[in-house]
């Protein structure tokens, strides 16, 4: 019982974590569903809907700065796509990745542009930042929303793929690129529409991400968009439901990994701390490696056969 009061506030905080990583790795796994692109600006894309809101927060009310900064999160991804993305449709696939990591940079200066590199308070947002507590372990109410609205707006996403027109236009782009074309699907819709939902999840996750971490500088959606695009290969990219159950585990983990020397020193395995948590980054790659060495398609990924 004394280990799980202990581990209960990083198992909470994991959850929390791995739910805000689920919605980015979303966007990443539907964008190479359909295009075989991975876009690293994805995670910019979630630093700068963090640094909209800052700005946005300080000249309107909340309750009207939420739905304009998803908007132009939305808007933002929408102009990546047309701007970076279209105009190399028919190039090699190498030539996209660089654009991708041009864009990346691109919105990183422009935000170091904006703050002067300086660190920028995130705003409070009222009730997910009011302090709870669970079994014993005092946490921000965001960690009980994240992982319930992460599952809702999953579901949400699937159902659309699954049971709408759209989303059977994903799909068949997705299967046959080419086919599509041909079968008269529109597929400059289809994946501007795949990069709104993709930003509109990074919006949502900003806000809870931010919420936790109120910190907001250039170079803050680096490692959680590394994270999750790791998250999307670990449950196998192309996947939702993989792209989800990898970010959890991921989460879950690294803030395991972060309490670990309270953990064994408290229970006298060790008689001081090692310094273990220095670690709980360089777990998510070792963890891609590991998949990439055993598992390449990940744990719901499908295998690729080439048609010759």
């Amino acid at each position: 019982m004394e280990l799980f009061d202990k581990l209960l506030p990083y198992l909470l905080s994991g959850i929390s974590v791995g739910g805000q990583y689920a919605l980015i790795a979303v966007g990443y796994t539907m964008v190479y569903g359909i295009l075989r692109l991975i876009n690293f600006a994805h995670g910019d894309v979630f630093m700068v809907a963090g640094l909209m809101m800052v700005y946005v927060s300080t000249w309107a009310p909340l309750y009207v700065a939420i739905p304009l900064v998803i908007l132009l999160t939305v808007l933002l991804g929408f102009v990546i796509e047309r701007v970076a993305y279209k105009p190399l449709r028919r190039a090699p696939r190498m030539s996209v990745m660089i654009s991708a990591i041009g864009v990346s940079y691109l919105l990183q200066n422009l935000a170091l542009y904006v703050t002067g590199g300086l660190n920028k308070n995130y705003p409070t947002i009222p009730w997910i930042s009011d302090t709870v507590s669970v079994f014993g372990a005092t946490t921000k109410m965001v960690t009980l929303v994240t992982p319930v609205l992460t599952f809702l707006l999953v579901v949400l996403l699937v159902q659309l793929i699954n049971h709408t027109k759209i989303g059977m236009a994903m799909r068949a782009v997705a299967r046959d690129f080419e086919t599509s074309s041909l079968m008269g699907i529109k597929i400059n819709n289809v994946i501007s529409i795949t990069f709104i939902i993709g930003s509109f999840l990074a919006a949502i996750g900003s806000m809870l991400f931010f919420t936790n971490y109120p910190g907001v500088t250039p170079t803050v959606g680096a490692m959680p968009g590394l994270k999750a695009f790791v998250a999307a290969v670990f449950g196998g990219i192309g996947s939702i439901p993989g792209a989800v159950i990898g970010a959890f585990i991921i989460g879950i983990c690294e803030n395991i990994i972060k309490g670990l020397d309270t953990l064994l020193t408290t229970f006298g395995v060790i008689q001081q701390p090692l310094g273990l948590s220095t670690f709980a980054d360089a777990f998510t790659f070792v963890l891609l490696i590991v998949i990439l060495v055993f598992k390449p398609t990940g744990l719901f990924g499908e295998k690729a056969t080439d048609k010759v």
